[in-house]
């Protein structure tokens, strides 16, 4: 979320008074993120995020927001986009696609609990249900095909034992995309960037104490891949160790029971969740060299530090059942 487009108080204010919005008050750019230009909207009434895409097409977003309308429609918490007179929700700012969306409450925890983990887990395996009514479909952007064109342009900038070991695991990856259990895979509609830092929690604890799941939001790494591809890039955020990568095995251990509680996990994931481990370790080691060697210029730019997927995949390559699972659970063999 850094500020690549400066946008005026009154050149917003316009665009909320199109949409039937309250009378803007203030606009704050936000630091976080690195894909899109957004502000936090502040108004006589509710809070917003304005976000203008950088990448996204007009022709793209639909996808984004009308999966996020589908969700707040079915009872999860996300962000629900605000429409025109037409039902648009798709509208331009300053030359450029833009959204409205209401804030959700709360802030992100970044030291979770067990706990935390569990209200996590459960809330994705609904997200999942309720995405396979979604009619709309596009792939995951950011999948296999992205990896395979992407790793020739980060390697020039590796040291000899980091691109070994990049296109080592961009190998093994392609050759897990053959096996029959990769094809079994369920699939539909899936967040695929579900970090710490996209879910919020209220302040105060339920009656049982418990924490309370705000919501989730930053949809637009979303696509139709495999559930298991979704609930790897949580385990390698809300259930490791950041500075090791090493699994936290009481978190992981949470968000899977309380996922599985919710929609169980069929056998060809069970199989395959360490070789998805390593999928996800992989999808965003390479996307922060990306983002690292080949920055775009920005306003508020903070790009993440790579070496932190670097160590977090040699973990998952090392130990191959540290998942979360039973011991007992299948899985694949995988070799390094």
């Amino acid at each position: 979320m850094a500020v690549y487009t400066e946008v005026s108080l009154t050149q917003a204010s316009a665009l909320f008074e199109s949409l039937g919005l309250e009378r803007l008050t203030a606009l704050q750019g936000c630091s976080g993120g690195i894909e899109n230009t957004n502000y936090f909207a502040h108004t006589e009434g509710p809070s917003y995020v304005l976000t203008l895409f950088e990448r996204l097409t007009a022709q793209q977003l639909p996808y984004y927001l009308r999966l996020m309308a589908h969700l707040a429609a079915n009872g999860i918490a996300v962000p629900n986009p605000a429409p025109n007179a037409q039902g648009e929700i798709v509208h331009t700012l300053c030359g450029k696609p833009a959204s409205v969306v209401n804030m959700l409450a709360g802030k992100s925890e970044l030291a979770p609990s067990a706990a935390h983990c569990a209200q996590v887990g459960a809330t994705l395996a609904r997200m999942h249900l309720a995405g396979r009514s979604f009619a709309m479909r596009q792939d995951n952007l950011r999948a296999l095909p992205w990896w395979n064109e992407t790793v020739p342009v980060v390697l020039p900038f590796l040291e000899s034992a980091q691109s070994a070991l990049l296109q080592s695991e961009l190998a093994y990856q392609n050759h897990v995309a053959t096996l029959a259990h990769y094809a079994a895979l369920p699939r539909g509609p899936i967040h695929a960037d579900l970090f710490r830092d996209n879910v919020m929690f209220l302040p105060d604890a339920g009656t049982d104490g418990a924490p309370v799941l705000g919501g989730f939001f930053d949809f637009y790494f979303a696509g139709n891949d495999a559930w298991v591809f979704d609930i790897a890039v949580c385990l390698n955020d809300w259930c490791v160790d950041l500075d090791s990568g090493a699994t936290v095995h009481e978190r992981a251990q949470a968000f899977l029971a309380a996922y599985a509680a919710v929609r169980p996990l069929e056998v060809a994931e069970r199989t395959l969740l360490p070789a998805m481990l390593r999928a996800a370790a992989l999808r965003f080691w390479l996307s922060r060299l990306w983002d690292w060697y080949l920055p775009r210029e920005a306003s508020m730019l903070k790009p993440h530090d790579p070496t932190r997927f670097e160590r977090l995949l040699r973990q998952r390559i090392a130990h191959p059942h540290a998942t979360g699972l039973p011991q007992t659970a299948p899985q694949l063999e995988t070799p390094a």
